[in-house]
């Protein structure tokens, strides 16, 4: 309960900087669409800035078990989630934009911040969820991108040159060899990473200022995406981890598996929002999803991590 409380708290921080953002567009002393310019930072800089610096430690045979077993863990949930999806497509019908809802998860600009400021985890355990952002990675501009867009085939580019991706993979050679980034180096990454918690949450703000909020709240389907999202899915994926036992797999496997939980239980990835604008299906609904599970999240993600930790 101690953990749960501790993230309820942290999330109550990031909210009110949510809320400031929000107030930044109201108070028009800035638009909405600028918030365009902090994703941009965001994702491009404050992003691969965390994983660099998630690497900057000893590669030990703990450091070296837990990645394995977060890589581990992040494959298996999200073969499961193919199951769970398909199983949900079966039962209501879903559109491609409610399936990669239900897929894909906000890992990047909420659990990295999370996970730096939480007192029971902290920066020596960025590394592991950066091993489940690389598998989202693959999987978002591969079957989500296919989904939404409904062209076959996926680009490597896309994959490839994605600049956290990237720097998963210099963090890792870095790892492995045992190079440091210089001095100037790590002072700038350290610094940027302090950042990105309060750039996401004031983005975010900025871009619930425009949402036409009746609309969004009167939608059944919506609810019923959010419902299926942020409290059946993880539940499901809880019974799994429970019975799969693989947090015994490595030391501190009960906390880095919980970092992979952590990765279920956030709001839907802006991505799915992304790539619904780009391929222009749906993007007012890929938004309202979006939106709804960004609110639910505060409360339903300390609930979550309470059962997660009494059950584990």
């Amino acid at each position: 309960m101690e953990v749960a409380v501790q993230l309820a708290e942290q999330m109550a921080v990031l909210f009110v900087m949510m809320g400031l953002g929000f107030a930044l567009v109201k108070l028009k002393l800035l638009k909405s669409e600028d918030s365009h310019a902090l994703s941009v930072i965001t994702i491009d800089l404050l992003g691969p800035a965390v994983v660099l610096r998630a690497f900057q430690i000893d590669f030990t045979a703990s450091v070296r078990d837990g990645f394995l077993l977060a890589l581990a863990a992040a494959v298996l949930i999200h073969v499961l989630l193919f199951g769970i999806c398909w199983l949900y497509g079966r039962i209501i019908h879903f559109t491609p934009v409610e399936k990669a809802s239900v897929m894909y998860a906000n890992c990047g600009n909420l659990i990295l911040p999370l996970v730096m400021t939480l007192g029971f985890l902290g920066e020596d355990y960025l590394i592991y969820a950066s091993a489940f952002m690389c598998v989202q990675l693959f999987f978002i501009w591969t079957h989500g991108r296919h989904i939404i867009s409904g062209e076959r085939g996926f680009s490597w580019k896309n994959i490839l040159l994605n600049v956290n991706l990237i720097a998963v993979v210099v963090g890792l050679v870095m790892l492995l060899t045992g190079v440091k980034l210089p001095g100037l180096v790590s002072d700038v990454c350290e610094q940027l990473s302090a950042t990105m918690g309060p750039v996401s949450m004031v983005m975010l703000g900025m871009l619930l200022a425009a949402v036409r909020w009746k609309e969004i709240l009167t939608q059944k389907r919506t609810w019923l995406v959010v419902a299926l999202k942020m409290i059946c899915t993880p539940l499901i994926v809880l019974l799994f981890l429970k019975l799969s036992q693989l947090s015994t797999l490595a030391p501190e496997g009960r906390t880095i598996i919980y970092i992979s939980f952590m990765a279920v239980i956030t709001p839907v990835a802006t991505t799915v929002t992304q790539l619904a604008q780009m391929y222009r299906n749906q993007p007012e609904y890929a938004s309202a999803i979006n939106v709804l599970t960004t609110l639910v999240c505060i409360v339903s993600m300390p609930v979550m991590t309470a059962l997660y930790y009494a059950v584990m």
